[in-house]
């Protein structure tokens, strides 16, 4: 069974930087990405990044695009996602997810963390 472990989650005054990390215990034939969505309560879950394990060319979501950046480390099984100037509505708990569905922006992913809190003070 695939684990995913995220950390690295926390508070940060708007305008700060924080650096969440996910690792996978394990990569199947039909896991080629892995990808970062955040939830707040009462709201649907919201695509932030993705990235392939064969491909350089990541994927972001509009409200994140030229202050997120995601990373992987394909011998440690780990993705990174890099946030900065961050603001009070980047606030929500974040989640790592791999083995994407057909969508990659669609929170229909087969395998979840189990989310690392966010908190972006004004």
């Amino acid at each position: 069974q695939v684990q995913l472990v995220e950390s690295g989650g926390g508070l940060v005054q708007a305008g700060g930087s924080l650096r969440l990390s996910c690792v996978t215990s394990s990569r199947t034939a039909s896991d080629n990405a892995m990808g970062w969505f955040r939830q707040t309560p009462g709201k649907e879950r919201e695509f932030v990044a993705a990235i392939r394990w064969s491909s350089d060319s990541p994927y972001y979501g509009d409200s994140v695009k030229g202050r997120f950046t995601i990373a992987r480390d394909n011998a440690k099984n780990t993705v990174y996602i890099q946030m900065n100037r961050l603001k009070p509505e980047d606030t929500a708990v974040y989640y790592c997810a791999s083995d994407p569905g057909a969508v990659l922006t669609a929170p229909e992913w087969a395998h979840w963390g189990q989310g690392t809190q966010v908190t972006v003070s004004s």
